[in-house]
């Protein structure tokens, strides 16, 4: 279906035009005051049209256990959130369901997943998680979370010398697990992408992240990976190979400008370097950096060496939701406090930009979404400027991401199709999303990790924390 949307505003160089944008076989076809109209007319007087953004990383299954985790570092917080992994393919096709609708309502018209899966039920998984994603209509990129090291090889050693279980897959059968999913699910036309998506070097090997570049290479896909989220996994980088988490990925050739590496906290100065120079993206998590007490990354550094960047929720258990303009606000505001220097500080329309076009150039997508071009797939949003939180009238971008917009989405498009109007999703049924979402979970508090309980100790002592057990 076609659409005229009709003056509706969209930011140029010096401020805002007020203009139609017409959609044509699921690509903009033209943008200008007074268009003739074609098919469905759109009124978009009083709204704002932006390229849709890209939840550039989180994990879907998450939502189950989002406010629960009590405040631990990730490491410990990883052994309770796997300790209570849901393990039924429903919960995982309604978990995904609620990360693409709450991704939607907050300006994101693509997600990346990086799936956890449910062992013995991997291929389930997937589908389920598909089908969630098909089922709204929003772009996905799926990336199966996959390792072949245990939890505990995650933590670095120190001074002593630790035997970990071996995990519950070989390398070799991951990597069909993963040839399997690609040749199944990956289906671009359709909105669904898979991507080659290793847990991160605390817990792969490198002939894991060898099958994974192969596999990239192959079937020309993006990958994704977390990076140095921590400072424990700076320490357990240097461990393994003498040299920092960034380099050694270089060495063996995951750095690219088809990867996107989430968190990256604690790089040096060289290591920025090894980003720019292979045109890597980094994602930028603010929020769960904050909640697990990762770190600030060094945004602003980043920006300033040329390092393509994009925003990411995380999973729902680290934030603890998927308001992407929520993440999007934390991570223009919060670098203000680690430089004094204020030309470097993000503003609300590089925040933006950053939101759209980073997320889509990380996802090699970027001659075909992340701005208002012609000719460009028809990701968009429209916001209503008369919604109570992006009032009164100033700037609108600047109201939208500096402010705190509540229920400000008027409409949706993926792919050139609308999806949700009058602030509404229209693919699903939302009514009966809550219900099975309320019906599947129950309150609870204080529950008890028999691995956080195992690890602690440890954690502390290579850390050099006090080792008293912590209360909660």
């Amino acid at each position: 279906m076609d659409f005229t949307i009709q003056n509706t505003l969209i930011p140029v160089h010096h401020g805002y035009e007020t203009v139609d944008v017409q959609i044509r076989d699921r690509r903009i076809a033209a943008i200008s005051p007074g268009l003739e109209a074609a098919g469905t007319i759109v009124d978009g007087r009083n709204k704002l049209l932006l390229p849709g953004f890209v939840n550039a990383h989180t994990h879907s299954s998450e939502m189950w256990q989002r406010g629960i985790i009590p405040p631990v570092p990730l490491e410990l917080w990883l052994a309770e959130l796997y300790d209570f992994v849901p393990l039924d393919p429903e919960q995982i096709y309604l978990s995904a369901l609620g990360t693409g609708v709450e991704t939607l309502l907050s300006g994101g018209t693509s997600v990346v997943d990086h799936l956890v899966l449910i062992p013995g039920q991997e291929m389930e998984t997937i589908a389920a998680t598909v089908r969630a994603y098909r089922e709204i209509g929003i772009r996905a990129f799926v990336g199966p979370l996959i390792q072949d090291e245990s939890l505990s090889a995650g933590i670095p050693s120190g001074a002593n010398q630790h035997n970990h279980e071996p995990y519950v897959r070989s390398t070799q059968e991951t990597l069909a697990l993963l040839q399997d999913a690609v040749r199944t699910f990956h289906c671009p036309e359709e909105g669904i992408h898979l991507l080659p998506a290793p847990t991160g070097i605390q817990l792969c090997s490198d002939a894991l992240f060898a099958g994974c570049i192969e596999l990239s290479d192959r079937h020309n896909l993006c990958r994704h990976t977390h990076l140095l989220e921590t400072r424990a996994q700076q320490m357990l980088a240097q461990e393994k190979y003498g040299c920092s988490g960034v380099e050694h990925l270089k060495r063996i050739g995951f750095l690219g400008s088809r990867t996107s590496l989430a968190h990256c906290v604690w790089l040096n100065d060289a290591d920025i370097g090894f980003l720019a120079e292979t045109r890597s993206t980094v994602v930028h998590n603010p929020l769960s950096n904050l909640r697990l007490g990762s770190g600030i990354a060094p945004i602003l550094k980043y920006r300033q060496a040329g390092v393509n960047l994009a925003f990411g929720c995380d999973g729902a258990a680290s934030n603890d939701s998927q308001d992407l303009l929520e993440a999007i606000k934390m991570g223009t505001i919060l670098h203000n406090v680690t430089d004094s220097d204020y030309h470097h500080w993000i503003t609300p329309r590089q925040a933006v930009e950053i939101a759209a076009l980073g997320g889509a150039t990380g996802l090699g997508m970027a001659d075909q979404l992340g701005s208002l071009t012609v000719g460009k797939q028809a990701d968009l949003v429209l916001y209503d400027l008369t919604n109570l939180s992006l009032l009164p009238r100033t700037d609108p971008i600047g109201l939208l991401i500096l402010g705190r917009p509540i229920q400000a989405v008027d409409s949706i498009w993926v792919r050139g199709e609308r999806i949700a109007s009058d602030g509404k999703v229209t693919t699903i049924d939302l009514d009966q999303l809550r219900r099975n979402l309320f019906d599947r979970s129950q309150w609870t508090a204080n529950r008890q990790s028999a691995t956080v309980n195992h690890l602690e100790a440890r954690y502390r002592s290579v850390m050099n924390l006090p080792t008293q057990k912590i209360s909660f």
